[in-house]
């Protein structure tokens, strides 16, 4: 029998007709495979973009924007020193966050043995962390032995000291327990202090306010939460406000 390009009429036929739609089927998922890997390659051509451009601005190209006085002036001041070291807790905390973000932390959640962050990473719960170690305050070993000696006030089902106080749930827990809990209304401009902690919605984020001020006698906000921010100090809590739902001084 004879048979066409597409035959049907016989067994090698039929073996020659499913060979054709085989190699069709593979063409379609070739040309799918090349579409998907141009997109991918493009975003990530993207996220890189935009990542050297955040890495552009932080690093000072625009230093009448990002410079800092070594001691920030700020009007409120603790009455207690934590560590000893002649400035009092408020400032003290201040600065630990000034210039543990100058260290320019990449935003990337990974736990660590040991809990602290011992690279160039971190997140947001770090900015809160590090400028209370500054003052004196441990939070890895304050926040481990709260939630072991008081396991009912956490939200905590196995207790890990390397991880548990690098989540802003338990922060938050931990400042409501122990620090001066404040108003959450910021139309009262004199209760927000530089040095402050702020929790923002159900505790997704937190972060530490300024001694830069916007033109409404508003601090800027201190934080790091996301790989695409552009600066670590935005003034941005006006546009927050509906979503605070904890404001924290340490003493």
């Amino acid at each position: 029998m004879k048979r066409g390009i597409l035959g049907t009429q016989n067994r090698k036929g039929e073996a020659c007709d499913m060979t054709v739609r085989q190699q069709r089927v593979r063409i379609r998922w070739g040309r799918f495979a090349i579409v998907a890997a141009g997109l991918l390659l493009s975003a990530a051509a993207v996220f890189l973009a935009a990542r050297l451009t955040v890495s552009i601005v932080r690093k000072g190209f625009f230093p009448a924007e990002n410079a800092k006085q070594e001691v920030p002036q700020i009007a409120y001041h603790s009455a207690h020193d934590e560590d000893g070291d002649g400035f009092d807790d408020q400032l003290d905390l201040l600065m630990g966050v000034h210039a543990y973000l100058e260290t320019e932390p990449q935003y990337e959640s990974i736990y660590y043995e040991g809990g602290w962050p011992d690279d160039e990473h971190g997140v947001c719960t770090d900015v809160v962390a590090q400028g209370m170690l500054a003052a004196g305050y441990d939070l890895m070993e304050l926040i481990d032995r709260d939630i072991r000696e008081h396991p009912e006030a956490y939200p905590v089902e196995t207790p890990d000291a390397n991880i548990d106080f690098r989540r802003v749930r338990n922060q938050d827990v931990w400042l409501r327990r122990h620090a001066v809990m404040l108003t959450t209304d910021l139309d009262d401009t004199q209760a927000w202090q530089p040095g402050d902690i702020v929790v923002f919605g159900d505790t997704e984020h937190i972060g530490v306010l300024s001694d830069r001020l916007n033109a409404n006698g508003i601090p800027y906000l201190l934080h790091n939460g996301s790989p695409l921010q552009v600066s670590y100090e935005e003034n941005k809590l006006e546009l927050l406000r509906d979503s605070i739902t904890g404001h924290y001084r340490i003493s």
